[in-house]
C-alpha cells in the first residue's frame, strides 16, 4: 500500500511550508482554491490514503479511484474523503476552478463527530461523489468563498462559524443523490485487501485492558465495507494468497504475544481485550497458533 499522506505531507507538497495556523490546537481546518494548490498536468493514478478530511468541489473531467470502486465525473460534483478509506484521483483536466476544504478529525467537537461518523458519505462502502447541476454547483461554491473570505478573517468565532458551513454541505449534500456512474477497476481486489488490511491495522495497538479488539471475523470486515463476504475473501485470497481469517488469526496473535511479553495484564485481560468471549477459547487460540499456551510464552 503507498505512503499515507499527512497534512504535513500536503503542505511540503503544495506549498513548500506549513501554514500559520497549523499547530493551533482546533484539528486544524484549511480551505483552498483549487487553481492554486494543482499543476496542470493529469498525475498518473497512485493508491494512497490521507490522515485527514477532505470535501471537494470538483469541475471538470476526473476519475476517483475509491475503495474498490472507480467513480467518473464529468461536469460539477461534491465529493467526500475519509482517512479510512484509501482513495486517489485522476485528474483528467487541463485548468482548475473548483474548491476544497481538509480538517482534522478533532476539528469537529465529540458530539458533532460522532454524529458526521454515522453520515453516508463517510461509510467506508459508500459512494462519495454527489454530482451537481448548474443550481447546486452555485449554491456550493458560495459556502466555499464564505469559508474562504472567514479563514483569513479576525474574527475570534471564526472556526465556530467555519464548522458550520462544513455543516452545511453535508446536510446539502445528503438532500442529493450520490453519483451511481461507477465501472470495476480491474485493481480492484488489491483495493479492497487494502482497505480491510487498514481496517485491521487500526485496532492495534491494544493500549487498555478496557480497550477491546472489535472487527474479528471476515463478516465484521464486510460490513463495515458495505461488501458480500465471499467478495472480500475472494479478493484478499486473490491478492495475498491468504484467508480473510488468516490475516486476522496472525495479526491477534502478533499482538497477544506483544500483551503478554510486554505488559503485568493477566491473561483473563488480554483475553477480554482481544475479544474472547473467556480466557479458556483465548489458550486455546495461542496454543493452537504457537504452539504453546500463553502462561509457558510469558515465562519463557
Amino acid at each position: 500500500m503507498a505512503h499515507t499522506e499527512t497534512l504535513e505531507d500536503f503542505y511540503k507538497q503544495k506549498f513548500n511550508c506549513l501554514p500559520d495556523n497549523f499547530t493551533q490546537d482546533i484539528g486544524h481546518f484549511n480551505v483552498f482554491r483549487s487553481e492554486d494548490t494543482h499543476s496542470s498536468a493529469a498525475k498518473p493514478i497512485q493508491y494512497s490514503r490521507r490522515d485527514f478530511y477532505k470535501i471537494s468541489l470538483f469541475r471538470g473531467k476526473g476519475i476517483v479511484h475509491y475503495a474498490d470502486k472507480s467513480i467518473e465525473m464529468d461536469g460539477s460534483a461534491l465529493v467526500f474523503f475519509n482517512p479510512i478509506v484509501p482513495y486517489t484521483f485522476e485528474n483528467l483536466n487541463k485548468t482548475h476552478s473548483g474548491r476544497f476544504c481538509i480538517y482534522k478529525e478533532s476539528f469537529f467537537t465529540e458530539m458533532l463527530r460522532n454524529n458526521v461518523h454515522q453520515l453516508p458519505m463517510f461509510s467506508p462502502g459508500a459512494n462519495p461523489v454527489y454530482v451537481l447541476n448548474e443550481e447546486q454547483d452555485a449554491y456550493v461554491f458560495a459556502i466555499f468563498e464564505k469559508m474562504l473570505a472567514e479563514i483569513n478573517s479576525d474574527y475570534i468565532f471564526k472556526y465556530d462559524l467555519l464548522r458550520s458551513y462544513v455543516t452545511e454541505l453535508l446536510h446539502y449534500a445528503m438532500k442529493i443523490q450520490p453519483s451511481d456512474r461507477l465501472f470495476q477497476h480491474p485493481d480492484a481486489n488489491s483495493r479492497i485487501t487494502a482497505i480491510f488490511t487498514e481496517l485491521l491495522e487500526r485496532q492495534f495497538p491494544i493500549e487498555s485492558p478496557s480497550q477491546r479488539f472489535g472487527l474479528r471475523s471476515a463478516k465484521d470486515f464486510a460490513d463495515r465495507l458495505s461488501v458480500h463476504v465471499n467478495h472480500l475473501n475472494r479478493a484478499v485470497r486473490q491478492t495475498t494468497g491468504k484467508t480473510t481469517t488468516d490475516h486476522i488469526m496472525e495479526r491477534l496473535t502478533i499482538e497477544a504475544r506483544a500483551l503478554l511479553r510486554h505488559t503485568n495484564w493477566n491473561v483473563s485481560e488480554i483475553s477480554y481485550c482481544l475479544g474472547f468471549e473467556a480466557p479458556t477459547h483465548f489458550n486455546n487460540f495461542f496454543k493452537k497458533q504457537t504452539s504453546t499456551t500463553p502462561s509457558a510464552f510469558r515465562l519463557a
